[in-house]
């Protein structure tokens, strides 16, 4: 029923997959959902190793100037905290942003950059309590000041293929859920 009701979905929303540092291998969940759902979009760039943050959004920009309806961003990583980037400096079509595992900015040096203030976009940003690269107070605090709605998953590490996140139905599931609500607005 999921997958039937995302490509319901797919007429109102252009799904764009924005992954991390050296991409998503071929067992994460980014990879595993693009597969399954071939009309959704993935952002493409010749540097996944270097943390450029203007890179990534740069990247982003190329995929919304394809889409013709508006857009949701599905970040993982460091994919997450480009895409607060873009909806914090640009005006561009997104309907929503769903974050997962978002990297502490300051990590990479990006205190200046991204900001903690409210997100022009809804989100919801999915987090774990033992994520090497946020702490879950610290997820707190980004998805208080981002306005963001806080999922918990437990303990699931950075959320990726290496802590046994290949297909998340569950995350699909929640990911359907926000997309539905931003439509019935």
């Amino acid at each position: 029923m999921t997958a039937q009701r995302l490509e319901q979905l797919n007429h109102f929303f252009t799904v764009i997959l924005v992954p991390g540092l050296r991409d998503s291998d071929e067992y994460h969940w980014q990879s595993c959902w693009e597969r399954r759902f071939p009309f959704w979009r993935r952002i493409t760039q010749r540097n996944w190793i270097e943390p450029d943050i203007e890179n990534w959004v740069s990247a982003i920009k190329r995929e919304l100037v394809m889409c013709d309806l508006p857009a949701i961003l599905i970040g993982h990583s460091y994919g997450a905290l480009a895409s607060c980037r873009l909806v914090q400096t640009q005006s561009c079509n997104i309907a929503g942003i769903a974050m997962v595992a978002p990297a502490e900015p300051s990590l990479f040096e990006l205190e200046e950059v991204i900001h903690p203030s409210e997100l022009d976009a809804p989100s919801i940003m999915f987090a774990s309590h033992n994520d090497p690269l946020m702490p879950f107070k610290r997820a707190q605090f980004w998805a208080q000041c981002w306005g963001s709605t806080l999922i918990d998953i437990g303990e699931a590490g950075h959320i990726n293929a290496e802590s046994g996140f290949g297909e998340w139905d569950y995350g699909l599931e929640q990911v359907m859920a926000f997309m539905e609500g931003l439509w019935e607005r």
